[in-house]
């Protein structure tokens, strides 16, 4: 069972930047399709972002295109979700995902292993 550790959320206001970071034990991670999701108090989750295997391809909500960038870093395990111009919508506890199958999937259900997610609160 892959753990994964999520780090960076807190308090930003809009328009700034946060950095997200998401680490996985064991030696398996290059071998994860990585996603981001997200989910406000009392709404569904939402996806937020997937990345390949190797980096190469990556997909995005509509919500965040332009703002948002995901990135990995096999040799440390890490994929990570820079996000740029924060808005208050963007508030929610954001939790990395990974899946087995090398196909990049914007249905939670898709996802194997699941962070415990980080919160991202975003106000003036």
């Amino acid at each position: 069972q892959v753990e994964l550790v999520v780090r960076g959320g807190g308090l930003a206001q809009p328009g700034d930047s946060l950095r997200l970071s998401c680490a996985a034990s064991g030696d398996s991670f290059s071998t994860y399709t990585m996603a981001w999701f997200r989910q406000a108090p009392g709404k569904e989750r939402e996806f937020v972002s997937a990345i390949s295997r190797d980096g190469g391809s990556t997909i995005y909500a509509d919500s965040v295109e332009g703002r948002f960038t995901t990135s990995r870093d096999n040799a440390k395990s890490t994929v990570y979700l820079q996000m740029n111009t924060l808005k208050p919508e963007d508030t929610a506890v954001f939790t990395c995902a990974a899946r087995t199958v090398p196909i990049l999937n914007r249905r939670d259900s898709a996802y194997d292993f699941w962070g415990r997610g980080t919160q991202v609160t975003v106000s003036s």
